[in-house]
């Protein structure tokens, strides 16, 4: 995958950028603007859940073959401080690959401060 590549679908039109993507592993970053921000002003929980899903299906559709289709099946998150307008980074690698489910983990972080960590396991679907 392409360095600095906007993701696609819901992601793209949050605003999601793909730095990095290979063997296993993706980076994104994200600018978090005063909409993606929930009435008590800190980033929405589920902003925060989509960028980790993201950033961990990036990372399995880089370890998985060309007719293996990855769909999210567990989704773990854990909000670890509150995140606020600004950059982020999510960092995913792939944990475990089985030969119908793989197992992912992603860390957010936020000036320097890890925000949130997240597990999930994705099914291999293949049409």
């Amino acid at each position: 995958m392409a360095d600095d590549a906007a993701a696609g679908g819901f992601a793209q039109r949050l605003g999601v950028r793909v730095e990095e993507a290979d063997d296993g592993s993706a980076r994104i970053v994200f600018e978090a603007r005063e909409e993606h921000l929930n009435p008590a002003g800190t980033l929405h929980g589920g902003v925060l859940a989509t960028l980790v899903d993201t950033a961990m299906g990036t990372a399995v559709r880089t370890a998985t073959g060309d007719d293996d289709v990855p769909a999210t099946s567990q989704l773990t998150v854990t909000y670890l401080r509150p995140g606020k307008p600004g950059p982020l980074e999510v960092t995913a690698r792939v944990r475990t690959r089985g030969e119908h489910l793989t197992v992912c983990e992603a860390d957010v972080e936020q000036d320097g401060r890890a925000i949130g960590h997240a597990v999930a396991t994705f099914a291999l679907l293949h049409p």
